[in-house]
């Protein structure tokens, strides 16, 4: 166990959607650190000789320290931990958590906040509610999701939101308009979306049509690193040479040979895992990287973004 990780015990397991799950989280020795709305934590899990670890939104009330709350989606492709999150974990079981990090934070500044989620994206939502009604803020959150496999926690946030809250389930033919949503917003108004990688990307388009600055515009994916060709990566100052499998990120890899590389994320977003490339050419699939910093080639984001030929060369 490293010094960022802390030890917790899941007290409660319940089936909150056909796909998703939820786990209540308490400290084994030490009370959990405060966290912030939007913040995450990533989760380790053992499994035999494989190693998971995923980053998790905490959709719990940022004021109550005293446990955390994630919910884990059943994935399509899994890689294994949300398998071994959805199918193995039990009440009593103890897991390696991060302290909190936070990457999404609301803009408190904001005139109105416009929330999109998409499927599990809603969990990060979770712990902005509380804290925007106390603080009075202005918003409205819209939920897209497919009710045969997400959908969690429609209900409750019926109840508690009122006619602050829209949803759309797809498989009963329910469609978000989204430019039409996204164009009748109030000037100053944030928008916040977190969900598929389609629900993103038409959100930021929508929103550059229109000319809202993207400073205005936030948005959370955890990207499952995707699979890829097999390579090698050098670490020059070694010169050790590591294998990166064709269904393994290169962070895994280097963290696989006991090679520290600082990460909180894990999806392509916070920047923190960036490895310097002295020799290869990159596949870029993060969301931090300006398009023309990526085009100098000399900067990779292990948790995601793989080689594009057979080898690289890092200075780490």
């Amino acid at each position: 166990m490293s010094s960022n990780q802390i030890k917790v015990k899941v007290t409660s397991v319940k089936q909150v959607a056909p796909m998703i799950r939820e786990f209540t989280l308490v400290s084994s020795f030490d009370q959990l650190s405060p966290f912030s709305p939007g913040a995450h934590v990533i989760v380790e899990m053992q499994n035999n000789m494989e190693t998971y670890r995923n980053a998790y939104s905490l959709l719990s009330n940022p004021l109550d320290s005293s446990m955390y709350k994630i919910a884990v989606r059943l994935q399509d492709q899994s890689r294994g931990g949300s398998v071994f999150m959805n199918q193995m974990v039990k009440v009593g079981d103890e897991l390696l958590i991060t302290h909190p990090a936070n990457f999404f934070a609301p803009n408190w500044k904001a005139k109105k906040h416009l929330l999109l989620a998409g499927g599990v994206g809603i969990t990060p939502f979770m712990s902005y509610i509380p804290e925007m009604q106390r603080n009075g803020q202005k918003f409205e959150l819209h939920y897209m999701f497919h009710g045969n496999q997400t959908g969690a926690y429609k209900a409750s946030l019926e109840q508690q939101l009122g006619d602050d809250f829209y949803h759309y389930d797809s498989d009963l033919g329910k469609r978000c308009e989204l430019q039409k949503l996204i164009i009748s917003q109030p000037l100053g108004t944030h928008i916040y979306v977190c969900g598929p990688a389609s629900l993103i990307e038409q959100t930021k388009s929508v929103a550059a049509e229109i000319g809202l600055p993207s400073s205005m515009v936030h948005f959370e994916a955890f990207n499952v690193p995707k699979a890829g060709e097999p390579f090698l990566v050098e670490i020059k100052n070694t010169g050790k040479t590591i294998l990166v499998g064709p269904e393994q990120s290169l962070l895994e890899a280097l963290e696989a040979a006991n090679v520290s590389i600082p990460n909180s994320c894990r999806g392509g977003v916070c920047g923190q895992c960036a490895c310097k490339v002295l020799d290869g050419e990159i596949e870029h699939r993060d969301s931090f990287l300006a398009d023309s910093e990526k085009a100098l080639g000399n900067v990779v984001m292990a948790c995601v973004s793989r080689a594009q030929n057979e080898r690289l060369v890092l200075d780490i």
